[in-house]
């Protein structure tokens, strides 16, 4: 059965698309918003063993209807298979090369230095290209940092939860790079739009929850002038009319300036927690996670633009191709039914 969709798969620079072909049974490729590697997937019927194993640790490259969609390495090679069903072979790729020294324990420190500075030695010891510090996270800086017995992925991953950033490691041409971005980044990327009745699939989308939405943080630190321990509260400006609540940071910071931080950081997750939801499509290789997505045409207080966490996109050649969201971050009328 003929493809419904149009896609390349390059291994090491080859395009290896016509020899795949007669094998290659579906493509799944998942972006998430830096909580874990993007992931690609590649099925193959196996009968006989067929199916040259591509090299360890090869280069990836998949594009859907000419979009690049990923590239990264191969990183695991499965192969199944039982009496009545045949012989399949899975190819797993990550976007970062996990076989290297990006997952050795770091133990080192760097006084009076950035956020950038600090973590381009780190990038530097775990073999990687180099690293972006984006938006007000490059102005951050500190008299002591420290990596303390951590991985450069522990470590870039403690520090976006820290600052309410997404940490991503995303294979280049130079090798793999590391960046590290607020979470209300003002990057340009693709705006997915998903109307109603024209190419949604479907939707579950809740426009408001309460569970993890506070409207203030509280951070502790030690003032060494005064010898005492003294707080910091920082009141979000939230669009919603909520009770009371404290997010209060259960570890100690540094001092005043962390404690802003901290507070700034706590109120980018309040707003991109404040709703969820899921949202299947007809396929859209151009999304990409930290996008936006933009919803029409289900109903008022559902209607409104989200954030997108995470996008994955699949494509089968028993079937068509679908992308589908994970979305946060209600805004633009999400969330608010002024209907009388």
């Amino acid at each position: 059965m003929p493809w419904k969709v149009n896609w390349q798969v390059f291994i090491d620079g080859r395009d290896m698309s016509s020899v795949m072909a007669p094998f290659l049974m579906d493509i799944d490729v998942t972006d998430k918003d830096g909580t874990s590697s993007d992931t690609c997937s590649l099925r193959f019927d196996d009968a006989g063993g067929q199916v040259l194993l591509p090299p360890d640790g090869a280069k990836v490259r998949v594009l859907l209807q000419g979009v690049q969609v990923f590239f990264g390495t191969v990183d695991t090679v499965r192969s199944s298979g039982s009496r009545g069903r045949g012989m399949v072979l899975q190819v797993s790729a990550k976007g970062m090369d996990s076989r290297g020294r990006i997952k050795e324990p770091q133990a080192f420190h760097k006084d009076d230095a950035s956020l950038e500075e600090f973590l381009q030695t780190a990038a530097e010891r775990a073999g990687l290209a180099g690293v972006r510090v984006l938006g007000r996270l490059g102005a951050i800086r500190r008299g002591y940092w420290a990596a303390d017995g951590e991985s450069f992925l522990h470590l870039g991953q403690r520090l976006a939860r820290e600052l309410a950033a997404t940490f991503k490691i995303r294979a280049t041409d130079a090798g793999d790079m590391a960046v590290l971005a607020p979470r209300e980044h003002d990057e340009p990327l693709p705006v997915v739009e998903g109307v109603v009745g024209r190419n949604v699939i479907s939707w579950d989308i809740a426009p408001y929850t309460g569970r993890r939405v506070f409207t203030s943080a509280r951070a502790r630190w030690f003032d060494r002038e005064s010898a005492t321990f003294r707080e910091r509260e920082v009141t979000f400006a939230l669009d919603r009319d909520l009770p009371e609540s404290v997010n209060v940071l259960r570890s100690t910071v540094h001092d005043e300036d962390q404690a802003e931080e901290a507070g700034a950081a706590r109120k980018a997750e309040a707003e991109r927690e404040g709703g969820e939801g899921s949202v299947e499509l007809d396929l859209v290789p151009e999304a990409q996670a930290e996008g936006s997505f933009v919803l029409t045409g289900a109903r008022p207080a559902v209607d409104g633009t989200y954030r997108i966490a995470s996008v994955t996109h699949r494509a089968s050649r028993n079937g068509g191709s679908t992308t589908s969201l994970d979305i946060k971050r209600p805004q633009g009328g999400a969330g608010k039914d002024d209907r009388g």
